[in-house]
């Protein structure tokens, strides 16, 4: 990325997004002047901010704690709100219930065919008690784990608050994933029960759920029931005794059902991360810490409050969908739930959605914009967004051409766009911008309030203007609570580099101004001739080509630099590959970014690897070009995409 790009401030609060924003009256309330003395105070004093957080935000105890954070096991392994007993549910249902928004639109969603279902609380809260009836009738009980593998859909967000409402735990599926790695999920965490759908569409074709989660169940001895929610209404395999209709179960059921008080680090999901190699890992989030983590880092950066709609393009197998409806319902707002994806029927799915369900804070990925960059602005700019008042995204680095044109053409160069990242093992984010403060392009304005996180170079000193490892010195509610039955692993991937310090895997830089940017994942870093840099920089230097959709950079061994770059690029409909084209990207580069990074081969592809939260997997790319095995592929949205790498080579 360019010193221009850099140095730009693209973004100023006005006075209206100061005075109306939750962390501004935050700030207020507490007599804090800056952002700046906000997050030095909260990392200095983490039991007076998370007190205070939870003040702020309303959160229901059913028994107070009595303190707030017990670190006497460690920094890895610390106790938030001991004494305290709460639920999830609770604090995202019945309280908004008791706060006289039962007749209120707790979720709106749109299907794939354009079908629209709106669920006011109080309808929400009664299908959350039928269901939890149900589960408890069917065996669940107390930390049993209960898969979920459904759309993006109302029932999707019943079946999780139903699952946490009784002291169970909920392990969600993308609903994309294939037999195996549904059923790797259920072995790990020992489902005792799977909730899925006969079906859904996706692009416009039929997706057959059922039969997948069948497949699934059959390797997962521990899952005795299987409830299944009737979403196309067509003929599906059944096995009697086992399979259970949803509509047929809940209508047996009372919608009445209290919920379960428990500690704030019970678990509440389980949510599995790929690994490099070997099976993927189980993170595990509790109703306290994936509560107040997720509610205060959606009430602070993106502004979410009781008048808001907040739609993001999410699928509940990311933890952006967890997110989504958590957020949306603690603050009791309305969450916009879509079933679909970006670009069909047309390329102005997205914004149909934003003008028809009054969109105000929305979400993406870089990814999804850079599909959307070819189709033209015009599909922008044939819609009403004037609900709109904050974009968020998240997922990956961005590159400045695409964030230029979200932010000139969805935002009229008047929102500010959230930029948020952190991971499933965070409960939300570690870096993000604010409706208080400037805003450059592709960056993070800094620390979220209650992080402590910093830039160390290889020696794991603190550094500036260069890029280092992003890394976590205190902990934080939401922070896992380790692997699921693995804490070795667990404390082996995030604590063995540096005593009590959080390596998170990403690359980071924070220039002279303090803003922070991300470099992509450090096992995909560069290091050519003795420099190190992050392949979003090269990625971004391609992707401003005007012929280029998309770019996936990897470093391969070479015998004199140690590492050579190597391209794979993606190209806008209408372009195609040439010896002249692929000249012009390699000199490109060289300009850009300097002889001694010159690209060694520039590769053309239809399709780069991606998880399905749009994460380009540039270890998939590279051990594909290198012939090795890729490791885990459970999470890859386009499985073929390994095969369009291996005929570009």
């Amino acid at each position: 990325m360019s010193e221009d790009v850099r140095s730009e401030i693209v973004w100023r609060p006005t006075r209206e997004y100061v005075e109306r924003s939750r962390i501004g009256r935050f700030m207020r309330a507490h007599q804090i002047g800056s952002l700046e003395a906000l997050q030095r105070r909260s990392s200095e004093d983490p039991e007076w901010y998370w007190d205070a957080v939870v003040r702020d935000l309303g959160v229901r105890w059913t028994k107070p704690y009595t303190r707030v954070l017990d670190a006497a096991r460690g920094i890895e392994w610390p106790r938030w709100f001991p004494g305290g007993l709460l639920n999830f549910t609770d604090n995202c249902v019945d309280k908004n219930l008791d706060a006289g928004r039962g007749d209120k639109p707790a979720i709106i969603w749109e299907g794939d065919d354009g079908q629209s279902r709106t669920l006011s609380y109080r309808e929400l809260a009664r299908e959350v008690n039928r269901l939890a009836n149900a589960l408890r009738r069917l065996g669940v009980g107390e930390g049993d784990r209960v898969g979920v593998f459904l759309p993006m859909s109302p029932e999707a967000a019943i079946a999780t608050l139903a699952v946490v409402r009784i002291g169970a735990v909920y392990t969600p599926c993308f609903s994309g994933y294939g037999a195996q790695a549904v059923a790797s999920r259920l072995q790990d965490c020992e489902a005792k029960a799977l909730v899925t759908a006969d079906g859904f569409y996706r692009r416009g074709q039929v997706v057959k759920m059922k039969a997948t989660a069948d497949d699934a169940v059959a390797a997962s001895p521990s899952v005795k029931h299987v409830l299944v929610y009737r979403r196309l209404g067509g003929e599906v395999p059944w096995t009697t005794g086992r399979d259970l209709w949803w509509h047929d179960v809940l209508a047996r059921e009372s919608d009445q059902c209290p919920a379960l008080p428990v500690e704030a680090d019970r678990p509440c999901l389980i949510i599995y991360t790929s690994g490099t190699t070997g099976r993927p890992k189980g993170a595990v989030l509790t109703h306290g810490g994936f509560l107040i983590k997720t509610a205060s880092d959606f009430a602070y950066c993106h502004d979410v409050g009781e008048g808001d709609r907040l739609f993001w393009l999410t699928d509940l197998g990311w933890l952006m969908g967890p997110m989504l409806i958590t957020a949306g319902l603690f603050h009791g707002a309305t969450a916009v739930l879509f079933e679909g994806v970006q670009d069909y029927p047309k390329p102005d799915r997205l914004w149909a959605i934003v003008e028809r369900h009054k969109v105000t804070v929305m979400g993406l990925s870089p990814t999804a914009v850079r599909s959307l960059m070819p189709h033209g602005a015009e599909h922008v700019h044939a819609h009403e967004l004037s609900s709109l008042r904050i974009l968020g995204s998240t997922g990956e680095p961005w590159n400045p051409e695409p964030y230029r044109w979200l932010f000139e053409n969805v935002g009229k160069a008047r929102l500010p766009i959230i930029n948020y990242t952190g991971g499933t093992e965070i409960s939300g984010g570690i870096l993000g911008c604010f409706p208080i403060a400037p805003i450059k392009p592709c960056s993070f304005a800094g620390l979220i309030p209650g992080m402590a996180a910093d830039v160390f170079d290889e020696t794991g000193r603190p550094v500036r203007g260069q890029v280092g490892e992003l890394v976590v010195t205190a902990p934080w509610p939401g922070m896992t609570q380790g692997f699921w039955k693995d804490p070795a692993r667990y404390e082996e991937t995030y604590w063995s580099r540096w005593k009590n310090v959080w390596v998170h895997g990403d690359w980071a830089l924070i220039d002279a101004d303090g803003f922070w940017f991300l470099q992509g994942r450090s096992d995909d870093t560069l290091k050519i001739a003795g420099k190190r840099l992050g392949p979003a920089e090269v990625e971004s230097v391609l992707v401003g080509h005007p012929a280029v959709a998309e770019a996936g950079v990897v470093g391969v061994p070479h015998q004199v630099k140690g590492e050579a770059i190597v391209c794979f690029v993606v190209l806008r409909p209408g372009q195609s590959p040439s010896d002249a084209l692929r000249s012009e990207l390699t000199e490109r580069v060289a300009r850009q970014m300097g002889k001694a990074l010159k690209p060694e081969r520039v590769l053309f592809t239809r399709d780069l690897p991606k998880t399905r939260s749009a994460k380009i997997m540039r270890r998939v790319i590279r051990a594909t070009y290198l012939g090795k095995e890729p490791g885990d592929l459970s999470s890859l949205e386009n499985p073929t995409a390994v095969r369009a790498i291996t005929e570009a080579v």
